[in-house]
């Protein structure tokens, strides 16, 4: 089967997508599609998904369908057309050509004169009528982008219509947001991807909204004042109002040590989050909160086969989508699946676009004392930096591992950035300030990092998946696996009734859980801890790594965070996403060939630590001088504690030295916050 044709237009449910596009096909393999402006594959589809936004099932060819073909490597991309959505994408035929394969180029303005005339009210819209008639090939990068943007706005009346024209067109994602607002009002959200939190406030209706992306991956917090609320991205930014003061209380403390992950309320007393997947309404009429988005559980009627294939379909599109940046970029690559996997995607991706020598930096951490003889715990069960370096050199990065010496890590000036940063006194310790550190090494050559957070989440990549203790117990699974249960140093005279808190949260959470009717016990269950996973653990990493990359600088996106696969895979039962009997069988399929065998098949690994006997005696050096304090010694349970202080430094198991992270951070926090406390 052989197919080249020029002149070909592009609609869907009736309406011109692109026209006058040249695509050619060999046997069953789809190996280019050429714009009318001589733009190449990526500008195309993005023109059809970012600007049009089709839902395409099938794609048919004058009534043939050709979804059977399959992409080239070098236009992988092309194979979201017939795998995006349901629904029909339809290719008319104006002109076929058999034979041979010439640039098509034209005059921007076009042949056709419907078309012509779009292009012309769109172009007299932003003041640029005398470049109807010139070709686009002509136009600056800055007038080829206005033009482009021109039409786009133009042609997709069905599903942006501007009462007035706008002088200003640019690329910037707050006009997009504006005119999307300006079109559906409270409704915006439920037509934007990725990650975003952003106010509008509309004048003529006196009305403020305040919007979170569906999993929280930007924060967004609020609090009441006088005639109205203040609102911002941190809570620090809110206790510059001269009515809103760093204020905690009982409540405040038990969100935070619960480590339940609720999201509304916060450490801090009237601070609140708007909620991911929520929205905020204030008017004359007071405030209003609701959900615009939630997980669903849906029937899954795809079998393994093509659950493998929509997996890396969703994963991919998803991946591609967060290469847009006019900055350099680079990629976290730690050496498990999840990042192996984005990273080829990535730099796939990227040599498409750009040439085939182009190489997308990475960067993974490691410490001095792990690099010259790992020490494992119940969470590490392997050295990330081997198989990062093998990742890199299989994937063709320019990779890069940037080695801390644990001595540094207890250097009081980064810890206190660290809690600074976070706004609260909850945090992994060395993990916390190591991150922090690899973040600033980044942002020296890149302002946008790509990571693979989430992907335990989506794809049941933890422990407690699998763990029976954890399957049975009536409780949150991360607080019987990850240790953290032990690092607790609350003073039990406070009486904050933990237990009980964690008990009736607990049992919210479950009431909040979709299920399907006639559901397995244990689908049940799984499903249960996923949303938990997705809902309330996902939280804090999201948090974690948000703020101390923007401490720095450094804009962190996280692609498994995109809604369509989260939902995907939440809707995916039990017995597929672990049909290979280990952690994340779907994605470890679907990366098959885009990671070496050995990073496919390495267990489960956490965020690394140091086990150095010098780090763990600073840092019990830092908590004695932490203890020294007496409003630290008023929340922190001393016999608690001094069990820690007193063990060896070599033999301090990983839940008591946490219970040291806490302690030291608890007295930094105080100290920067100087907060009310009304316990």
């Amino acid at each position: 089967m052989r197919i080249d044709i020029e002149n070909l237009h592009i609609a869907y449910s009736g309406r011109t997508v692109v026209a006058g596009a040249h695509l050619i096909a060999a046997e069953d393999e789809i190996t280019g599609l050429v714009g009318p402006n001589g733009s190449g594959k990526s500008t195309l589809l993005r023109t059809v998904y970012r600007h049009l936004r089709p839902v395409a099932g099938r794609v048919l060819l004058d009534g043939t369908d050709l979804s059977g073909l399959r992409p080239a490597r070098s236009a992988r991309h092309i194979a979201a057309l017939p795998q995006e959505r349901g629904g029909d994408f339809e290719l008319t035929v104006r002109e076929v050509v058999t034979v041979g394969r010439t640039p098509y180029k034209r005059a921007f303005a076009g042949e056709d004169a419907a078309d012509r005339d779009i292009v012309a009210r769109a172009l007299a819209d932003v003041g640029m009528t005398d470049h109807v008639e010139r070709r686009f090939t002509e136009l600056s990068g800055g007038e080829r982008q206005r033009v482009l943007l021109a039409r786009a706005f133009a042609q997709r009346t069905d599903v942006l219509v501007l009462d007035e024209p706008t002088n200003h067109l640019t690329r910037s994602d707050t006009e997009v947001v504006l005119r999307a607002y300006a079109e559906w009002g409270e409704a915006v959200a439920d037509h934007l991807d990725g990650m975003f939190a952003f106010a509008v406030w509309g004048e003529r209706a006196s009305r403020l909204l305040l919007v979170r992306d569906r999993l929280g991956v930007k924060p967004l917090f609020w609090a009441h004042v006088d005639g109205g609320l203040a609102f911002a991205s941190e809570p620090k930014a809110l206790f510059a109002h001269p009515e809103i003061r760093p204020r905690v209380d009982a409540d405040g403390l038990r969100e935070a040590y619960s480590l339940l992950f609720n999201t509304g309320p916060t450490i801090w007393s009237g601070v609140r989050e708007v909620e991911p997947g929520g929205l905020l309404v204030l008017n004359r009429d007071g405030i209003g909160e609701r959900h615009y988005w939630q997980l669903e559980a849906g029937p899954h009627t795809d079998d393994q086969e093509k659950t493998v294939a929509r997996v890396h379909t969703l994963v991919g599109t998803a991946a591609r989508s967060q290469l847009e940046a006019d900055v350099p970029l680079c990629s976290l690559l730690s050496g498990g699946i999840d990042s192996t996997v984005l990273t080829a995607l990535l730099a796939d991706e990227l040599r498409t676009r750009e040439n085939p020598d182009a190489r997308i930096r990475s960067y993974a951490v490691d410490y001095s004392d792990q690099a010259e003889q790992f020490t494992g715990d119940v969470l590490r069960t392997g050295h990330d930096t081997p198989y990062a370096t093998e990742a890199g050199a299989f994937i063709g990065t320019d990779h890069s591992t940037v080695v801390l010496n644990p001595r540094v890590l207890l250097d009081p000036e980064h810890r206190k950035a660290v809690v600074v940063a976070r706004d609260s006194p909850i945090g992994v310790g060395d993990m916390d300030t190591s991150l922090y550190l690899l973040l600033g090494q980044i942002r020296k050559h890149s302002t946008v990092a790509l990571s693979g957070e989430a992907a335990d989440e989506v794809f049941g990549g933890y422990p407690w998946f699998r763990n029976p203790k954890a399957f049975a117990a009536p409780t949150f699974s991360w607080l019987l696996v990850t240790g953290d249960e032990a690092a607790m140093p609350l003073h039990s005279e406070l009486d904050l009734s933990i237990g009980e808190f964690r008990d009736d949260t607990y049992r919210d959470a479950l009431a909040a859980v979709p299920h399907l009717d006639g559901e397995t016990p244990a689908e049940h269950r799984q499903r249960e801890m996923q949303h938990l996973s997705l809902t309330r653990w996902l939280r804090q990493l999201l948090h974690r790594k948000d703020r101390l990359s923007m401490a720095q600088g450094l804009e962190v996106r996280v692609p498994y965070c995109d809604h369509r696969l989260v939902q995907y895979a939440f809707a995916t039962p039990w017995a597929l996403r672990s049909f290979d009997g280990r952690e994340k069988s779907l994605l470890r399929a679907a990366g098959t060939g885009l990671a070496p065998h050995s990073v496919l098949h390495r267990p489960k690994n956490h965020y690394p630590a140091t086990h150095h006997p010098d780090y763990n005696r600073g840092l019990q050096d830092l908590a004695r001088d932490a203890l020294a304090d007496e409003t630290v010694r008023s929340l922190a349970d001393e016999t608690l504690v001094k069990p820690c202080l007193d063990t060896a430094s070599d033999q301090l198991q990983w839940g008591h030295r946490l219970r040291l992270e806490r302690v030291v951070d608890l007295a930094l926090w105080l100290d920067h916050h100087q907060p009310d406390l009304a316990l």
